[in-house]
């Protein structure tokens, strides 16, 4: 036997004994036993370590009454599932992105930014009901499994997004996760238990065909981000027509459920609209953050991503990239310190800069060797500088070392400054606001007699899911965006 076929040999001794260890688990929804390499056991502890990761990725949306609300509907619908017992957690997410997500061992994330286009508790139950059939049909169960019998791994972040790299085990398996995406199959059986999860809690799974409207519209419109759940699954109206289908087989000979548009929108006012300048925001190039106090200018041209812990930038072609976060478990520790501290504990191995100082700022600038043993040199760009209580982190790597884009890197390093600009600072997001309409009339009159801003008239448009001429009733219930006064 050569060692090719010995080495694949070895791995399918592997897998089967994993397997045999793991052996099959029961599929709640099926009640079907399935082969699986990641236990009940291990989707608990999945969701329980990555709950930190997600909301230091996305922040938690400080609003403690919303967050109430939307648990309650959660666990609702969660109660009527197929893992009633399960302790399920239902969280909002500070992300202006409309999406929702599920992890493993029952932990829900919604976004402010999906909620902001719903238009009623029975949509909202839908959401979540889809999202809990993603858990009690184990999904990321079944990829995670898939994967590793292929060998594949876990899809975690691109080479740049180091951020998940401060968590180990089951944490950094959470954030895995939310680089996956669920099959076309997969969103079919979520939205089919959507919607009777929804029915079960008493909702009118009629209202959740015309969430799948908006998201349709959204991705339609100019400069909207289409829903991270939808990107690459099944067609936006296609779902809206089968969800239509199966709510009216799930609601025939039902009365009394509940839509409650009037008890939902009104817990909409004043919730957050897109991006909140406060935690960061670009200006062409250079990027400002009005809280921490600081400013740095990337690349020209190169595109732009920013979370709650970190804003990674890449060039067009994908061939560069840099991330800007903060250093983790730095304390008060130099810059120099910092860096000598990653050599000695083989973090790194080996370093090549120096102290300098970057617009008066203490700092350290140089190439990290980050390779592993045995593998060919990977070196990074890479700048640490303290800043007040905190110690920015800037990585960084080029197609090789030394090419343009490499200098590119190094001068958005030493770009970085104080931010000074009182007008920079004083800024704050645009807010949703709930008004009745006085008198009937086209949607836009209505809106304009309200005080909407003409400039945000189509964001309004998506928000209600409602056209301009489209006329409405006295005393309904609309939603518009409006800048808010620093």
């Amino acid at each position: 036997m050569n060692g090719r076929s010995s080495g694949w040999w070895c791995v399918v001794v592997a897998v089967v004994c994993s397997i045999v260890i793991s052996g099959c688990a029961m599929n709640p929804v099926t009640g079907r036993r399935e082969i699986t390499l990641v236990s009940p056991e291990q989707e608990l502890e999945i969701g329980r370590q990555g709950y930190a990761p997600v909301l230091a990725e996305y922040g938690l949306y400080a609003d403690p009454a919303l967050q109430s609300y939307v648990n309650g509907i959660g666990q609702r619908v969660a109660k009527v599932s197929h893992l009633p017992g399960l302790e399920w957690h239902f969280t909002v997410v500070d992300d202006p992105a409309v999406n929702a997500f599920a992890m493993p061992g029952g932990y829900i994330y919604v976004t402010r930014g999906l909620l902001a286009h719903l238009g009623s508790e029975a949509q909202l139950a839908g959401v979540l009901g889809h999202e809990i059939g993603h858990v009690t049909r184990r999904h990321s169960a079944a990829q995670m499994t898939q994967q590793q019998l292929y060998g594949a791994g876990l899809a975690l972040a691109s080479v740049m997004s180091r951020t998940v790299q401060r968590y180990s085990g089951a944490a950094q398996q959470a954030l895995g996760l939310l680089f996956l995406k669920f099959s076309r199959t997969d969103e079919s059986q979520a939205d089919e238990l959507g919607v009777e999860y929804a029915t079960l809690a008493g909702f009118d799974p009629r209202e959740i065909p015309a969430t799948y409207h908006t998201l349709a519209r959204l991705g339609e419109a100019s400069g909207q981000r289409l829903p991270g759940f939808m990107s690459t699954h099944p067609d936006p109206g296609d779902r809206q027509r089968v969800t239509g289908e199966l709510a009216q087989k799930a609601a025939a000979g039902k009365s009394g459920l509940i839509v409650n548009m009037a008890s939902y929108l009104p817990r909409l006012d004043g919730l957050l609209y897109g991006q909140d300048p406060r935690q960061g925001y670009f200006v062409g190039d250079v990027y400002y953050h009005p809280t921490m106090l600081f400013q740095l200018r990337f690349p020209a041209g190169w595109l732009h991503r920013e979370s709650h812990a970190s804003v990674v930038a890449v060039d067009a072609a994908q061939t560069a990239g840099m991330q800007l976060s903060v250093a983790s478990g730095a304390g008060a520790t130099s810059a120099a310190a910092f860096v000598a501290n990653l050599k000695s504990t083989g973090a790194v191995a080996g370093i090549n800069g120096a102290e300098e100082s970057v617009h008066g700022l203490p700092s350290w600038v140089g190439q990290l060797d980050v390779t592993p043993t045995g593998q060919p040199t990977q070196l990074l760009a890479a700048g640490f500088i303290r800043m007040n209580a905190g110690l920015f982190q800037i990585l960084g790597q080029s197609k090789a070392p030394g090419d343009a884009n490499e200098r590119l890197i190094f001068g958005a390093i030493r770009s970085m400054d104080v931010l000074r600009d009182a007008s920079r600072i004083r800024v704050a997001p645009d807010l949703v606001r709930v008004r009745a309409a006085g008198t009937a009339g086209s949607f836009e009159s209505v809106l304009r007699r309200l005080g909407a801003e003409p400039s945000r008239l189509q964001e309004d448009v998506m928000l209600n899911d409602i056209d301009l001429a489209r006329n409405v009733t006295a005393g309904a219930l609309l939603k518009f965006v409006v800048r808010s006064n620093p």
